[in-house]
């Protein structure tokens, strides 16, 4: 981080085997002239700014399978409990939250996401590429949400400065600038709505459909602002409110995802090959006891199902394994036969694998009951948006509501059952929505519904879990951590080697004057209010 101007070299070798027109731009990676790039150049820079936030950059130029499973299977995935790991020596399941682990991810996001989003957005502008302008802001705000969302305090503001020193910001005023900057695209999106940028097939999200993209741009913002509801109730209110009236994503057909392909693949068709993780016991005492149907489009079969504490009358051969496994255990027992992979679609080697969730409109839906629980103005009723919110999902994935023994899901009574026969269920709550309950038992139905339908985006299931403490999981049953212990979270991503010895005036100004307390996983986030 320190030789900021480095980031130019490595968008040049990024592109260099797809044009020989960006040689003299070695320098400044803001500097580029109408001369340098054309409206018919431009859209690479805009596709490789879409697909690397989600480390899935071009195929046999920049590999991004050991980031992802450095940056989101090792944390995220494990920390939202959707999987445990089986790999021996795999310690951040019992929360150490390994140094050189987090520094391959957060460098990658540094040294290829966050440069190629700049000069997507940045080009535009002095190109004068008003829409696709707006395009990269919404797109700038959802990468370093991410981003921010794990460590806090990041550089954002200043970053591409070109100095010796990139400093910080506080996350307050990256979640305020997030608000301007999609004030800003959301101004420029309505004012072209029904048009179609020119970056077609490039933008590998909506094809280009400006429509769609004002509502991902407001769907981002109702995201945002019940991130921010425990620390700024007036805020996010109003900006939830905002997105709502400026419209949203309401349908599947508007859901945001990235297409996948055999140049950009889901990487989760290579990790699974490696054999480190299976389904988390937490998953099987949910879906298992709601007999929920789409426990077949996340997992497979075990290889050695246990039977004896399936559901009565119903065959359920989905297993999983509990959090925090000592390392003996781990080498001792075959987890990888008894408990479940996840489903062909994500484990088919040399496959592009399932296209990669942005946001859909189950989580909108289900950002919309929260805030109709807070009596905002929200389109409908906390229980309306919660049942439209376990269709969406239901339908997205091509189910007809029915649960596994064919009766009515949404009206269902049924509740998280023991995974193993013997340990408690996780929780309590039922799938029908607690009419009569408090605002508290509905707001855990609708987190923990939530919690299904953003399968397997972990990073924001992980956050969930730390601002509102729904679903109720199971404790890790060990913990490496002296300072997290096992009926506790991370609370955040510690900062890395990388920025310590090349950027270290700026971290260290982070930690004493923004963080709000050690640089370790027991600080809480701006954000992170209420318990």
């Amino acid at each position: 981080m320190k030789e900021i101007n480095i980031l130019a070299i490595v968008l040049l070798l990024f592109f260099g085997s797809c044009t020989d027109d960006f040689t003299e731009l070695n320098t400044d990676p803001k500097n580029f002239t109408e001369a340098a790039v054309t409206q018919s150049e431009y859209p690479l820079f805009v596709k490789s700014a879409l697909y690397t936030p989600n480390y899935t950059p071009f195929q046999g130029i920049s590999d991004g399978r050991g980031a992802f499973q450095l940056g989101h299977s090792l944390f995220p995935d494990i920390y939202a409990n959707y999987f445990a790991t089986t790999a021996a020596n795999f310690d951040s399941d019992q929360f150490i939250l390994v140094g050189s682990w987090l520094n391959g991810a957060y460098t990658w996001f540094y040294n290829q996401s966050a440069p190629n989003i700049k000069i997507a957005e940045d080009t535009a502008e002095e190109l004068g590429f008003t829409i696709e302008n707006a395009m990269m802001k919404v797109w700038r705000v959802y990468a370093y949400q991410r981003i921010t969302d794990l460590w806090g305090p990041i550089p954002y503001s200043n970053f591409g400065n070109l100095e010796n020193v990139v400093l910080y910001d506080s996350q307050e005023d990256i979640y305020n600038n997030f608000f301007t900057t999609l004030d800003e695209a959301v101004t420029v999106l309505k004012a072209n709505s029904g048009q179609t940028s020119f970056l077609g097939s490039n933008d590998v999200i909506y094809g280009g459909d400006i429509d769609s993209w004002l509502k991902f741009a407001n769907s981002l913002r109702l995201r945002m602002a019940l991130r921010i509801k425990y620390v700024d109730a007036a805020k996010s209110k109003s900006e939830a409110e905002k997105a709502v009236t400026d419209g949203i994503i309401d349908n599947n057909a508007d859901n945001a995802k990235i297409t996948t392909n055999n140049d950009f693949r889901n990487h989760y068709t290579t990790i699974t090959q490696w054999g480190e993780f299976r389904m988390s016991a937490d998953m099987e005492s949910i879906l298992k006891g709601y007999q929920d149907p789409r426990i077949a489009s996340y997992f497979a079969p075990a290889a050695d199902p246990d039977p004896s504490d399936d559901p009565a009358g119903l065959l359920f051969d989905y297993e999983g394994i509990r959090n925090g496994q000592l390392k003996a255990d781990k080498q001792a027992i075959a987890f990888n036969n008894l408990a479940s992979d996840m489903a062909a679609a994500f484990t088919t080697a040399d496959s592009p694998g399932p296209n990669i969730s942005i946001i859909d409109a189950s989580e909108v839906y289900f950002l919309r009951a929260e805030g109709a629980l807070e009596g905002w103005a929200m389109g409908g009723t906390a229980e309306a948006l919660y049942n439209q919110g376990i269709v969406a999902s239901h339908t997205e994935l091509g189910f007809d509501g029915s649960d596994l023994s064919g009766n009515d899901y949404i009206s269902s009574t049924n509740l998280p059952a023991s995974f193993d026969g013997t340990t408690p269920a996780v929780s309590t709550v039922p799938v029908a929505y607690n009419s009569g309950g408090t605002a508290e038992e509905q707001l855990e139905q609708i987190i923990t519904q939530k919690w299904i339908a953003l399968y397997p985006n972990s990073e924001e299931a992980y956050a969930e879990r730390r601002r509102t403490g729904y679903p109720k999981l199971y404790d890790r049953l060990n913990s490496l951590n002296a300072k997290i212990s096992v009926d506790q979270l991370p609370r955040r991503m510690t900062y890395v080697s990388s920025e310590y010895s090349t950027n270290e005036e700026a971290v260290t100004d982070a930690i004493n004057n923004l963080l709000g307390g050690p640089d370790d996983g027991t600080t809480k986030l701006w954000w992170d209010a209420k318990n």
